[in-house]
């Protein structure tokens, strides 16, 4: 069994929010093999507290402009790992510290990785914006 089309959707349109929102290390695992309840896993890492809750903010709101809201939200209180259910896809936003005291990655090594295909923009562009600064 793979991810859906649906969830692979959803999963890249996440990733693109949350990196709009300069998320880092993003990575997306189909778990729909090992796990009944969710297809995807896409963990965003930010350096701060106030980051991670810009990210979920910015996750949450561009999905409920997909017409998908979150079933479940959890750790929000404090910020440092929070997890937003989407049921097809589960968002994990975390801080750094915390993303290398879990290591989720290592968990979840063995299941397929999902091309998130992010919009970047161009070396050049950057180089550009920032030089006309």
């Amino acid at each position: 069994m793979t991810a859906t089309d649906h969830a692979i959707t959803l999963t890249r349109v996440a990733a693109q929010a949350a990196s709009d929102k300069l998320g880092s290390d993003l990575v997306a695992f189909d778990v729909s093999e090992p796990l009944a309840i969710t297809d995807v896993f896409l963990i965003v890492s930010a350096s701060n507290e106030r980051q991670v809750g810009a990210l979920v903010d910015a996750v949450e709101e561009t999905l409920l402009r997909h017409g998908t809201k979150p079933a479940r939200r959890e750790g929000h209180g404090e910020n440092r790992w929070v997890l937003l259910d989407f049921l097809d896809l589960v968002v994990h936003v975390m801080h750094t510290e915390e993303r290398a005291l879990y290591t989720l990655e290592r968990l979840w090594k063995d299941c397929p990785r999902i091309d998130l295909q992010l919009d970047t923009p161009a070396p050049d562009a950057v180089a550009t914006r920032d030089s006309s600064v």
